[in-house]
């Protein structure tokens, strides 16, 4: 018996929500909610001021302003110079679905072999309604590159794993597709798609022609091809995977370009390796380590306290908006599909308000209920995912970093290690006459920075042993440290402590305190520092002023870390 029974079936992902008749427990503000954040997603642009989200989404002012201050206080968006932009909380919503569809375990390892193999980009996509969202990526790195961000959707005639799914369409999903189709014959609702050349445009019945050759091709052949439907001069050719009833669930794609092949070439190259990946594929998702569990946990943040923040903040606190996006990523700490009571006790909601919140989610389309439970669809991941994957630890970083120079009021740093030195590679100086002026890429010593100690006191006992060893320091102020066994010493105190601090070892008057950042399997990956001239304050002053702050920062960092970097690892260019 269905959990949710005074619910119709929910729509597919194609289906616009206004389209269908909203449920009489539809939560308003979470339904409000997820259309802020989706204008912000999909926008042309990162930023985006109150009054474009209000002729976007045809909301009131106030609402939007509601919604705004909601979605940034529980860490969604994040304002700058009064724009509202993505922050990377937001990719815990699409973690949610990667995390419950189970797919990327089994699967992205041997689209990584086959890459190898093949030497060209291999991309992993699932049905989405009548589209095609990629959810992994093994890009190849030449000058010209060829990928899709994850969490990018194309319609299915541009695309060679459209084919290949819509070889299974019922009259029901065709429909949807011309439906669509007629009401977007621009595919302007796709964002990841390039602009066609002007007058380039074919007409609706060619391409509805065109599309339902290839897909009686692809049911034919068992495989589809891609030449330049997307873009001049790339090429793919896609094959279904399937599971052990036999359903579609994924596709694997090789994506070359014509300098390298042509279409015919590629698929004659391609064909007999990726036959032989996706057989393994389909056996891996058959293994017993495929097999769903529901309610594992994850390591994820914990839901907010909707009820502090609702005192703090007022009426300008959306808490049953909060309420919803919590149930919404709780599916991320579940392998499979999880029951009503699941979620409860996930989200620590009573039972009745968290199906009010699947009510919504599954009336928008966002998730599904099933026999066994509730699943997210990857169509969570077009709020905010695609563009998220794409930061890197810099651009994780900044925004913590300036907000840390506005608290403190001293120059604020981010690096990582890199062979003996550490490697600059996000700052944000303070507007002091007198600063550290340093830039990103810089290369300095390890062991005489702040940063260095933290992150060599971060490898195992052997690694850090080694570095140490082959080093041979210099003294660069009189109080630099370069004996090697007070070297060592003062490396295990920074270990112990959690913290380290330089006191003008680097340069005469230069003082750093550092902190390390962990990605979300709890290795340190970076350091985050804050420097400034030591006669502005007696070093116990210094550290009682800076550390609480800087330690902060460093969680902050190391938590959006965690939720970019959950399925794929984050650049630390």
């Amino acid at each position: 018996m269905s959990q949710l029974t005074e619910v119709t079936t929910a729509p597919e992902a194609t289906v616009a929500p206004e389209a269908t008749m909203a449920p009489d427990e539809l939560v308003g503000p979470l339904e409000r909610g997820l259309a802020v954040l989706r204008a912000v997603a999909a926008g042309p642009g990162t930023r985006h001021r109150p009054g474009d989200l209000v002729r976007t989404t045809g909301l009131a002012r106030s609402t939007v302003d509601r919604v705004a201050t909601t979605l940034v206080r529980l860490g969604f968006l994040r304002t700058e110079d009064r724009d509202l932009l993505l922050a990377p909380r937001s990719a815990e919503l699409g973690n949610a679905y990667l995390a419950d569809c189970a797919l990327l375990e089994a699967l992205r390892p041997h689209a990584v072999t086959l890459a190898d193999e093949l030497d060209e980009s291999v991309s992993l996509a699932v049905p989405d309604g009548d589209g095609v969202r990629f959810i992994a990526q093994a890009a190849r790195r030449r000058a010209m590159a060829i990928s899709f961000r994850v969490g990018d959707l194309l319609p299915a005639e541009r695309c060679a794993p459209g084919a290949v799914f819509a070889a299974d369409w019922d009259d029901a999903q065709h429909d949807q597709w011309r439906a669509r189709r007629r009401r977007d014959p621009l595919d302007t609702g796709f964002p990841a798609l390039p602009p066609r050349p002007a007058g380039a445009e074919p007409t609706s019945s060619a391409v509805e022609a065109d599309f339902l050759d290839r897909v009686r091709q692809a049911r034919e052949d068992g495989f589809s091809m891609d030449s330049q439907l997307i873009e001049a001069g790339l090429i793919a050719v896609a094959l279904p995977v399937r599971d052990s009833a036999g359903a579609v669930v994924c596709a694997v794609s090789v994506v070359s370009h014509t300098s390298r092949h042509s279409i015919e070439s590629l698929t004659a190259r391609v064909l007999p390796p990726v036959r032989a990946a996706v057989a393994a594929m389909e056996a891996a998702l058959r293994a017993p380590s495929a097999t769903e569990t529901p309610a594992t946990a994850a390591a994820v943040r914990p839901p907010h306290s909707g009820s502090a923040l609702k005192e703090e903040l007022g009426a300008d606190f959306l808490q049953s908006l909060a309420r919803g996006l919590d149930v919404l990523c709780a599916f991320g700490s579940v392998d499979g599909p999880a029951r009503l009571a699941d979620l409860a006790r996930l989200t620590g909601l009573p039972r009745a308000t968290t199906r009010r919140s699947l009510i919504t989610l599954r009336h928008l389309g966002y998730v599904r209920e099933d026999a066994d439970g509730f699943r997210v669809l990857p169509r969570v991941m077009e709020l905010g995912y695609a563009r998220l994957s794409g930061l890197t630890l810099a651009g994780i970083a900044t925004p913590h970093l300036a907000e840390l120079v506005g608290r403190v009021h001293e120059s604020a740093s981010l690096a990582v290690l890199d062979d003996d030195d550490i490697r600059y590679v996000a700052r944000v100086a303070s507007t002091r006459i007198m600063h550290i002026d340093i830039t990103v890429g810089t290369r300095l010593p390890a062991y005489a920075t702040s940063m260095g100690r933290v992150l060599l006191a971060a490898l195992p006992d052997g690694e850090r042993a080694a570095r140490l060893a082959r080093v041979t320091p210099e003294a660069l102020t009189p109080r630099t440290v370069t004996a090697p066994e007070a070297l060592a010493d003062a490396v295990a105190a920074t270990a112990r402590r959690g913290h380290a601090w330089v006191e003008q070892e680097l340069e005469e008057g230069l003082r750093s305190i550092a902190a390390p950042v962990t990605n979300g399997g709890g290795h340190v990956v970076a350091a985050v520092n804050v420097a400034l001239h030591a006669g502005r304050a007696s070093g116990e002053e210094s550290l009682a002023t800076l550390l609480p702050p800087l330690l902060e920062t460093a969680a902050r960092i190391s938590a959006d870390l965690a939720a970019v970097g959950r399925f794929s690892p984050v650049p630390t260019g």
